[in-house]
C-alpha cells in the first residue's frame, strides 16, 4: 500500500480551510485530467458520497470515495474528516485534519493510504512521490489566501 502525508500552513481560518477542503468538485478542478462529481444531495456529511474521474473520454477510471468521518473544527479542537476510497482501480483511504495555529491561520495534514489495481508493491514509493506533488499543489491552491 502506497502511502503519503503533506503538512501546510495556510492564513484561512479553520473554518474557512474546512469549507475549502471539503469542496468536493473543487479537488478534481485541480487535479490533471480530473472532474468530481458529488452522488448524493448536501450538505456534506457521514455517507456523502462522490467520485472522481480521471482520463479523457472513455479512457479512464473513476475514484468513487465516500465520507466516513466528518467533524469540523472548532474551538479548541481539530476538524478531520476521513474518506474511503471504494473503487475498482483505487483502494484505500484518505483523511485531513484542520487545526487552528496561534496566528488565527490553519495547520492541515493530509494523509492517503492507496492500492492501484494492477500496480505492484514495488512501486508504492513512486505512487507516493506522485501523490504529494498533485495533491500537493491542489492544497496549495485550495489554501490561498
Amino acid at each position: 500500500m502506497s502511502r503519503f502525508r503533506i503538512e501546510r500552513l495556510a492564513p484561512l481560518a479553520p473554518a474557512e480551510a474546512w469549507r475549502r477542503l471539503t469542496d468536493w468538485p473543487a479537488h478534481g478542478a485541480l487535479v490533471p485530467l480530473t472532474r468530481t462529481t458529488v452522488l448524493t444531495p448536501g450538505p456534506n456529511a457521514v455517507g456523502t458520497r462522490f467520485t472522481a474521474r480521471t482520463g479523457v473520454g472513455r479512457f479512464g477510471f473513476d475514484d468513487p470515495m465516500e465520507v466516513v468521518r466528518l467533524d469540523p473544527p472548532g474551538p479548541g479542537r481539530p476538524g478531520v474528516c476521513r474518506l474511503v476510497k471504494q473503487g475498482r482501480v483505487v483502494r484505500g483511504r484518505a483523511s485531513f485534519e484542520v487545526s487552528g495555529t496561534p496566528s488565527g491561520g490553519s495547520r492541515v495534514v493530509w494523509t492517503e493510504e492507496l492500492r492501484v489495481w494492477g500496480v505492484p508493491a514495488a512501486l508504492d514509493p513512486v505512487l507516493a512521490a506522485a501523490g504529494r506533488l498533485v495533491f500537493g499543489r491542489a492544497l496549495d491552491v485550495l489554501l490561498r489566501d
